[in-house]
């Protein structure tokens, strides 16, 4: 269990941090890191990628212990050797990548490792009413033996809360809680941090959306290389100071600037990549068809539900499609997509840790996956390791991965935006003619985005065609040629360069909506 002792902080403390520090493989990570949370605030922590901000809600959470200093939770010091001991203490965690058992019911995710029971009986109807009385209280209307895979994102991380309040958690912990979510569920869940704010329950809310963070926080600490490099009231920051707090200097612009290849007409001489000619899967998508030319970034635009990541897959062969062909420089792509890789077919998912990477194996392996073939010699088809090496490292510096990364280390260890450059590494060394992207600055720092995006428009340059799928207009219109709108697996609206609008933009997205709200 936590330690207690005499020591006590301030009553208006709920949580204090007093110089924490730890070290691994002799990297420093967090230097001396002292911060506290009032009790009822909602406390935003920012920071880029490899910051420490895993590592110090790590500590926070039991998982890791801290080399040097203290912890302080409600008045007392505040040791936890386990998560279990963090959740006894009141903390709850709610994590980017949600812990729940899609096949399971609500009523079984919220108990799960505390069942009701009354002696060996796990009493289903006491769990079932906690239940009803937990989803009342955050706004839900589902019977507690839903199964969670039929709840939306937003859904889903409302049952998270719902199980944070199960066990009377005083301090929750959101990890970038928005990334998945539809506008409308991100005012639904910021409206339930303010209530439970004015109860009194606090939170530390992570977020790259620097917005949500400035229009929700009361107070604000920055980390920078392990250090907190800025904290104060939220009133105290705008985007411009918190950007240059996160990358240690002033970033005049989010976006790199377009070379000359962006175009505003592409003319009827330029080759065609990728042509997608009506294809359609009933439920999913219908009658799609566009042209993908060489230089060119194509945007495409729509809100959640809309079917981008579900043609995306169609396009890359993982799912069927009943009608329609898909043909690259000419040539229809058929069968697998190993087939559309050995083709110059690449594609980076939504989901970069479930879809992206394999977790447990290192650097080099995940970066060489696609390309494997290529490093083998004689007969026996035997793996040329030196040649592999040479090729990573040069990959490596391209991407610009974190110099002090070991190419042996896993996947698993690296931060949001490291593992999203490794991903990236491990198509660009296929040399792919065209790129499919599907959210790719998802849940990464300001600073890794911008080389992202410069590795985005590097490649067109080069003469590849990128398909750019985002949920960030602003992203969509910094980088694109053009913007295709989807909207319920339909396509409303094309906009070149001169017509990006937001406006527009946005209405062609909930066009099809608002035609299915007249016909009901």
């Amino acid at each position: 269990m936590p330690t207690h002792t005499e020591q006590r902080t301030t009553s208006s403390e709920l949580l204090s941090f007093a110089g924490l520090t730890k070290a691994f493989f002799g990297v420093r990570v967090l230097n001396a890191v002292s911060f506290s949370v009032g009790a009822g605030r909602i406390v935003g922590l920012v920071g880029e990628n490899g910051a420490g901000k895993s590592t110090l809600m790590n500590i926070l959470g039991g998982n890791l212990p801290a080399d040097a200093g203290t912890m302080h939770f409600a008045g007392i010091e505040y040791a936890p050797r386990s998560p279990r001991e963090a959740r006894a203490a009141g903390i709850a965690f709610v994590h980017q990548e949600l812990n729940l058992f899609p096949n399971l019911s609500i009523a079984d995710n919220l108990f799960l490792t505390e069942f009701p029971t009354r002696g060996p009986l796990i009493q289903s109807s006491a769990m079932h009413r906690k239940t009803t009385g937990l989803l009342k209280r955050v706004g839900l209307s589902f019977s507690p033996e839903t199964l969670v895979e039929h709840l939306s994102a937003g859904e889903r991380q409302l049952v998270e809360i719902a199980h944070a309040l199960s066990f009377d958690a005083r301090l929750i912990i959101l990890d970038e809680p928005t990334t998945s979510l539809s506008a409308p569920e991100c005012e639904r869940l910021f409206r339930l941090m303010r209530e439970l704010r004015g109860e009194g329950r606090s939170f530390i809310f992570i977020s790259h959306t620097l917005g949500d963070v400035l229009r929700l926080c009361d107070e604000l600490v920055v980390l920078r290389d392990g250090e907190v490099a800025g904290q104060g009231a939220v009133g105290e920051f705008d985007q411009a100071r918190l950007v240059s707090l996160m990358v240690g200097r002033e970033l005049k612009q989010l976006f790199p600037a377009r070379g000359p290849q962006a175009k505003e007409v592409h003319s009827s001489s330029d080759a065609a990549l990728l042509e997608v000619r009506h294809v359609s899967q009933p439920g999913i998508v219908r009658d799609i068809s566009f042209t993908l030319r060489n230089h060119e970034v194509l945007g495409l635009s729509g809100l959640m539900g809309a079917g981008r990541s579900e043609l995306a897959r169609i396009l890359f062969g993982i799912d069927s499609c009943k009608n329609g062909t898909v043909s690259i420089e000419g040539r229809p792509l058929l069968g697998s997509p190993r087939d559309r890789i050995q083709r110059g077919l690449a594609m980076l998912t939504e989901n970069r840790r479930e879809d992206g990477l394999c977790l447990e194996a290192s650097i080099a392996e995940n970066m060489a996956l696609v390309t494997l073939a290529q490093h083998t010699r004689t007969p026996l088809r035997l793996l040329d390791f030196a040649g592999i090496r040479g090729v990573l490292s040069r990959i490596r510096q391209a991407v610009r991965l974190q110099p002090n990364l070991r190419l042996e280390q896993s996947a698993q260890t690296l931060s949001g935006g490291n593992q999203q450059k490794v991903v990236l590494a491990k198509w660009l060394l296929g040399q792919p003619r065209v790129l499919i992207l599907d959210e790719p600055t998802r849940g990464i720092d300001v600073g890794a985005k911008f080389e992202i995006y410069r590795l985005i428009l590097e490649l067109a340059e080069r003469g590849a065609g990128v398909l750019l799928i985002s949920s960030e207009i602003e992203e969509l219109t910094a980088l694109s040629d053009r913007i295709l709108v989807l909207s319920r697996g339909e396509i409303t609206a094309e906009f070149s360069r001169s017509q990006f609008d937001r406006e527009q933009i946005l209405r062609a997205a909930l066009s099809s909506h608002e035609r299915r709200e007249v016909k009901l």
